[in-house]
């Protein structure tokens, strides 16, 4: 059975960028200052976030200046380091003027997006997808993560300020495709029949099927159904996002879910995080 195509998402940070920019220029003094769904983190903070990870990627993948830190141990260990190395952006970050905010946000967007252009697609990225489970990820793939991290935290921006939202099919489906990607390491412990199925049905204009099959030992994410289809999962788009980066609890969740077949099957979905951290 066939697996998924690439995603092709280099071409697509540019706009998310350029959308950022043109909503942080909008916001009034009280808008920096209103909560989000990133828990402790306000407007300033994600905008702040933004800033810090994609001067700090740039520095790391495109400059070769590695930090001088030790290498993580295990997922905890690596959790624990990207929380802190954000933490650390935020407090830094979250100092400068919204203007000065801005502007360098406009010129880290430019920066990053030449690069992630230059990239073979196919080549190995620096940094491996771990939400995926992976150890060694092309650049296809990271370059399609980064596009997930600037769309849901701006999404955040967003809903905070009560804006409307980036949820077209151009830029949400690329992202709802690379999170789905985790759903092999997400059901890794799952056992099943070979030939199982697990459909997985996003709602909505924005959204799309992924089929994950059981072979002998493992799940893979394949193009077409076929086997046996043991649970259908149905997502609405409004929350598939939040559902993968923490921004919404599973109980509230489940209760916008829907499921046939196999109910724990098919429910154990919303247990997966496509984030670091």
């Amino acid at each position: 059975m066939s697996s998924l195509d690439p995603i092709r998402a280099a071409h697509l940070l540019p706009r998310v960028d350029a959308l950022l920019v043109d909503l942080l220029r909008s916001l009034g003094p009280a808008d920096w200052e209103t909560p989000t769904l990133a828990r402790a983190w306000k407007v300033k903070d994600v905008a702040a976030h933004l800033l810090d990870t994609q001067l700090r990627k740039l520095s790391i993948v495109r400059d070769g200046s590695f930090p001088d830190l030790p290498a993580p141990a295990s997922p905890a260990a690596l959790a624990e380091l990207v929380n802190t190395l954000n933490r650390e952006g935020v407090t830094v970050y979250r100092r400068l003027s919204p203007a000065v905010l801005i502007a360098l946000l406009a010129w880290a967007g430019r920066e990053s997006g030449e690069y992630h252009a230059s990239l073979d697609p196919f080549a190995d990225a620096v940094f491996p997808v771990s939400w995926a489970g992976e150890d060694r990820s092309p650049n296809w793939f990271d370059t399609a993560r980064e596009l997930t991290e600037r769309w849901h935290h701006q999404q955040q921006i967003r809903l905070a300020v009560e804006r409307p939202g980036i949820m077209t099919r151009e830029l949400y489906h690329p992202v709802l495709d690379c999170f789905m990607r985790a759903l092999p390491h997400a059901y890794r412990r799952r056992e099943a029949e070979p030939k199982t199925m697990a459909r997985f049905d996003v709602s909505g204009e924005c959204g799309g099927s992924w089929f994950l099959y059981r072979e002998r030992d493992n799940w893979r994410l394949v193009r077409e159904p076929g086997g046996t289809e043991r649970s259908r999962t149905v997502i609405p788009q409004e929350i598939a996002w939040r559902i993968f980066t923490k921004g919404i609890g599973r109980d509230a969740a489940r209760s916008q879910v829907a499921v046939s077949g196999d109910h724990e099957l098919g429910l154990h979905v919303l247990d997966m995080i496509a984030i670091i951290a």
